[in-house]
């Protein structure tokens, strides 16, 4: 068995690299010279990474050879993607603007090069150019912006009361529809990104129960925003 000294340092090296180099095929080397260093035996490591005793001869003798560095390189022959020639303006361009899926950046990369390719390369794309998928996170603060919060106020006194009055004076009909359950914090999801996105938002324990309802006016049904008053006086 081929014997192998390794430093505290390769090792950290080796836990990172396997998790987050861009190259699937380097993550594959460093997790055979992780196992290597776990003590685990060459028929585990193989059965393991799903790889041959002569493969995994090859990743030893590049470590030995030159450390790590030599792990990194990758000596496959294949077509050169035309998408590398567009990396610079394409992570510009996905650093401020970050891709919710695979789709999202496929039509991105086919308006700003000119090149359509398929989901499965668009996706090896991202991560070659160091992007990954990660859930948003978020942060204590204010989710709605001022102008939201002076929109939804001049539809209430502007539409909605008015609407209400007529309502209670018997000139139209108020329809109660269905319940509606406003938490007050914002439901995050995914972007491909090269660091974790965060957002302000409220914590979510502010809770809004309201009922959806219509406004008859003679034969044409109005919809109300029934999160911006308070339902209760209605029924007195």
């Amino acid at each position: 068995m081929l014997r192998i000294d390794f430093t505290q340092e390769d090792t950290d090296k080796l836990h990172y690299e396997r998790y987050h180099h861009p190259h699937p095929v380097v993550q594959k080397k460093m997790e055979v010279l992780y196992l290597k260093n776990q003590g685990i035996k060459h028929k585990e490591i193989c059965s393991l990474c799903k790889i041959s005793k002569t493969t995994l001869t090859t990743y030893i003798k590049q470590y030995q050879s030159e450390g790590i560095e030599e792990l990194k390189k990758i000596n496959q022959k294949g077509q050169v993607s035309e998408l590398n020639q567009y990396s610079d303006i394409l992570k510009d361009y996905f650093e401020k603007n970050p891709p919710s899926s695979v789709a999202e950046a496929s039509n991105a990369i086919e308006k700003l090069t000119g090149v359509k390719r398929s989901p499965t390369q668009v996706r090896e794309f991202l991560k070659r150019t160091g992007l990954r998928c990660l859930k948003v996170g978020y942060v204590p603060g204010k989710s709605v912006e001022l102008g939201k919060i002076e929109e939804v106020e001049k539809y209430r006194v502007e539409k909605l009361e008015p609407l209400l009055k007529e309502a209670i004076k018997g000139e139209k009909a108020v329809f109660f529809v269905d319940a509606a359950h406003f938490v007050h914090r914002a439901y995050l999801g995914f972007l491909w990104c090269f660091t974790r996105t965060f957002i302000c938002s409220p914590s979510g324990r502010k809770r809004f129960n309201a009922v959806d309802l219509l406004a008859e006016n003679k034969r044409t049904f109005v919809p109300v925003w029934s999160s911006c008053i308070q339902l209760s006086s209605l029924s007195k």
